[in-house]
């Protein structure tokens, strides 16, 4: 039983923090971040608004939920990434993802706002990824929760995990209720 929520939970498994990284793990990473709004949209695609009021497990966040978070944590990343390419190892202000999920815009605004924002960020996103230079993926961050510093390779490895991580919760419990 522990083991089926855990895999519910964590579909593709926790976040596995790389050592390192190369060219093609970085490519890797950044075709991810690419496809992410395509695979989401493919995901929601003819869900009805009761569907994306179905969390994807007990005590989880909605579909609903799930894709306005995507769209909050990943303007976060952005703007840390910018702000790690433009400034000397900035703070970044951590959030909590929790009580962001439960705010209204959460409910109130459809998805289809956050997939539209999703598909401009992540175009930005990306070229702005495939345009560094290779002393540019060392550039840091701090996360003062973690309290160490986030080289943006890292960053990118982790939000192509977040990335597929929050897809799969989508298109495994789509999968489960046989829609």
């Amino acid at each position: 039983m522990e083991d089926s929520l855990e895999k519910i939970k964590y579909p593709i498994g926790k976040f596995q923090r790389p050592e390192s990284y190369t060219t093609q793990s970085l490519n890797d990473w950044m075709n991810i971040l690419e496809s992410l709004p395509l695979w989401l949209d493919i995901c929601i695609e003819n869900l009805d608004e009761p569907q994306l009021q179905v969390p994807y497990r007990d005590g989880g966040w909605t579909i609903q939920q799930v894709i306005h978070h995507v769209a909050d944590s990943h303007m976060n990343a952005y703007i840390r990434l910018k702000l790690a390419l433009t400034e000397d190892n900035p703070q970044i202000k951590p959030y909590k993802e929790e009580l962001w999920a439960q705010l209204q815009d959460t409910q109130l605004v459809p998805i289809n706002i956050s997939l539209t924002l999703l598909h401009a960020l992540h175009r930005r996103w990306t070229t702005t990824l495939r345009q560094m230079q290779p002393e540019q993926w060392e550039r840091t961050y701090y996360h003062p929760e973690h309290n160490r510093n986030v080289p943006m390779w890292e960053m990118t490895a982790m939000y192509a995990w977040h990335s597929r991580h929050h897809m799969e919760h989508i298109r495994t419990l789509r999968e489960r209720m046989n829609w």
